[in-house]
């Protein structure tokens, strides 16, 4: 479980790292900022493509050896990149490493499940995916700082190297099972067919895309609120760090209070995305926003992970299949929204184009009511009135 965690770890850093970089990357590779964003865009864009065709084509290669290989995949994409000559080839070094991206996420959870315990898989896939916010949290932050030291090459070059260690320890300690036959496709018309799958699969990805706006050209709006220059992987740490705080804030409230709590922290990530131009010259407040804006992400994937699968009902599988798509696709959007707002209103107004979206999922939360986000157990108690309390009649009856 801790090399699949390490795999996520890996799998998250390599997407994240250009958005730490990108100036540097700018630079070297003679082009734009706007421009060098769109490696981030690419890399979520080939998986909205590839993901389902390369996931049937692949779909007889053991998963052991599918796993491995997509690790080897990840190390060579990173290889590729630190030594590109230029934009073109670090832009295919990118679509490469979209492709692998999109296959891990499709094969690591079924991998999980064959190879623990039923009663422990829970367990297990949240050791797993813990490798996520860690990617964020420190991987993203540590080779951003990396490559502020030993240049933006060296940065992707180490990540390379690393994903060659992981690829040996995956090929050791990962176990191979037996591979089952697939079972019945489930069918996406009737998932989106479902009430409230179609709210879900806009809403969501609307936050998304409102996330990778800003946080893909986070480092030109650092250096142009005039922040230190370690701000960029300051700030990269407290938007992990507190991602990992709003996880587990979700995990208290996901049962009780979905929608007011979805709600609220919609709210707050706009309100602390409208605050951050604010916040030029002062960097203590930005961190605060940044702490708001980071543990709002972290929880909404929990509020809406959970009303996906309760709005698709015996088709939740198709639905959350779904997610996955309108989220890459957001996140693709997201950069080339962010570059377009970077264009048009320059760095310091980009947080503001990022809240506009969020504006937009908080008001189809709010829409939604019924079969999308209703109400927990926790929300109705107050709204409903209490039975009144009558004597039994067989005690009527004995007081007469």
């Amino acid at each position: 479980m801790v090399v699949l965690a390490t795999i996520a770890f890996t799998a998250i850093t390599t997407e994240l790292l250009p958005s730490g970089l990108l100036p540097q990357i700018s630079a070297g590779l003679d082009v734009s900022e706007p421009v060098a964003g769109y490696l981030a865009a690419a890399y979520a864009a080939v998986i909205v493509v590839t993901v389902v065709p390369a996931a049937r084509l692949l779909g007889k290669i053991p998963r052991h050896a599918l796993l491995v290989g997509l690790v080897l995949t990840f190390a060579a994409s990173n290889a590729m990149v630190g030594l590109a000559p230029d934009f073109t080839s670090a832009m295919i070094a990118r679509l490469v490493g979209g492709l692998a991206h999109g296959l891990l996420w499709t094969t690591m959870a079924p991998f999980v499940t064959r190879v623990v315990p039923a009663d422990k898989v829970g367990k297990a896939l949240a050791i797993v995916f813990s490798g996520n916010s860690l990617g964020l949290a420190i991987g993203a932050p540590v080779g951003t700082a990396l490559g502020g030291f030993l240049g933006w090459r060296a940065a992707f070059m180490v990540l390379a190297g690393f994903g060659l260690v992981l690829t040996v320890l995956a090929f050791f300690l990962l176990p191979r099972v037996q591979r089952i036959s697939d079972a019945v496709r489930p069918s996406l018309r009737k998932a989106i067919a479902q009430p409230g799958v179609k709210p879900v699969a806009i809403a969501w990805p609307l936050l998304v895309l409102a996330h990778f706006a800003l946080f893909t050209y986070i480092a030109p709006f650092i250096r142009d609120a005039g922040f230190p220059d370690y701000a960029t992987s300051l700030s990269l740490t407290v938007l992990g760090g507190s991602g990992l705080l709003g996880i587990w804030i979700a995990g208290l409230t996901v049962d009780s209070r979905p929608r007011r709590s979805l709600l609220v922290t919609t709210a707050a990530i706009a309100l602390s995305m409208f605050f951050l131009p604010l916040a030029v010259g002062n960097f203590a407040v930005a961190l605060v926003l940044m702490t708001v804006w980071g543990a709002g992400l972290g929880a909404i994937g929990i509020y809406n992970q959970s009303a996906i699968l309760r709005a698709g009902g015996e088709y939740q599988e198709a639905a959350n299949g779904l997610t996955v798509l309108t989220i890459q696709l957001g996140i693709t959007v997201g950069a080339l929204y962010g570059s377009a707002a970077l264009v048009v209103g320059g760095p310091l107004l980009v947080p503001v184009a990022a809240a506009l979206p969020v504006v937009a999922a908080w008001i189809i939360t709010l829409a939604n009511k019924k079969h999308a986000y209703p109400q927990g157990p926790r929300e109705r108690v107050w709204l409903e009135p209490r039975p009144i309390a009558t004597p039994a009649p067989e005690k009527v009856g004995r007081r007469s």
